[in-house]
């Protein structure tokens, strides 16, 4: 009787030390059929935050960068995926209202997946991101609307952490049509369609007109930021017009105002920060 409670006992403890190991390590690893499968999982459950390919959205980081901010390893990401990064836009599995919930292997197969989608970081940085500094906080004026790390301006978005959610060829794109695709703008971890830069005109009771964006909105309410910076909660019955545009507050910058070598720098920057 005593032999054979040591072996169950012995038996439980192998189990669980494989139990931990799995968890160490992706069981799928390298698998070209577990990739696949991974991919229709990130179709379903991420690409609306990462973007078809991994490449990046609007909320979500380029996870085909092998260097990310907060997983370096299989298992690491695996427990982000699982339970969420609290304080981000990151939910937990099964959480935020898109797709459903994942079990174990499909993770894994998603964490596959990813793995497989890296690319390697170029030799030399495309760019230089100390030039690019300067310019964002001289000549190209960046700064005036932009923040970066608590530094800069708050009329538009944020761009601390730009460089590690959106693609170069997507933030280059931002630059040269900023009109095409409105940032997102400020937001909470469970909203899942947050407010867009959206420009506004309003016309107060007195006759003043107010230009800006908008900040928060609902049916009887609207906060504006104007050019100044200012913020300004109106009640909409109490206005005499209240315009909204697709047309970005940001001035196209073209070729011929901004380099491309000059963007490329700027680019570089921003990527800089984005990694950290």
């Amino acid at each position: 009787m005593f032999v054979r409670a040591c072996i169950a006992v012995l038996a439980l403890m192998s189990f669980g030390i494989a139990a931990h190991a799995a968890e160490d390590r992706n069981p799928l690893a390298g698998s070209v059929k577990a990739a696949k499968a991974g991919e229709y999982e990130f179709r379903i459950n991420c690409a609306l935050c990462h973007g078809l390919g991994a490449r990046g959205g609007g909320r979500g980081p380029d996870l085909t960068r092998a260097h990310k901010k907060h997983a370096h390893t299989d298992a690491e990401m695996f427990q982000i995926i699982s339970n969420g990064i609290p304080g981000t836009a990151m939910p937990a599995n099964g959480t935020n209202g898109q797709g459903v919930g994942m079990t174990d292997e499909e993770i894994w197969q998603i964490v596959t997946y990813i793995r497989q989608q890296e690319v390697k970081a170029p030799a030399q940085p495309i760019g230089n991101a100390s030039h690019g500094k300067n310019l964002f906080y001289g000549d190209a004026n960046c700064s005036l609307c932009h923040m970066v790390e608590g530094k800069g301006g708050r009329l538009g978005p944020d761009l601390t952490s730009v460089g590690g959610s959106r693609t170069r060829d997507a933030i280059v794109d931002s630059v040269r049509n900023p009109s095409q695709r409105l940032a997102w703008g400020l937001t909470e971890a469970t909203k899942e369609f947050p407010q867009e830069y959206e420009s506004v005109t309003v016309v107060t009771a007195d006759g003043k007109q107010i230009k800006g964006v908008t900040l928060n909105e609902d049916s009887f309410s609207v906060q504006i930021m104007d050019t100044g910076e200012q913020i300004h909660l109106l009640e909409k019955d109490k206005l005499r017009s209240f315009q909204k545009s697709r047309q970005s507050a940001m001035p196209k910058y073209g070729a011929d105002i901004l380099s491309d070598k000059d963007l490329r720098d700027i680019v570089a920057y921003l990527v800089s920060m984005g990694a950290k």
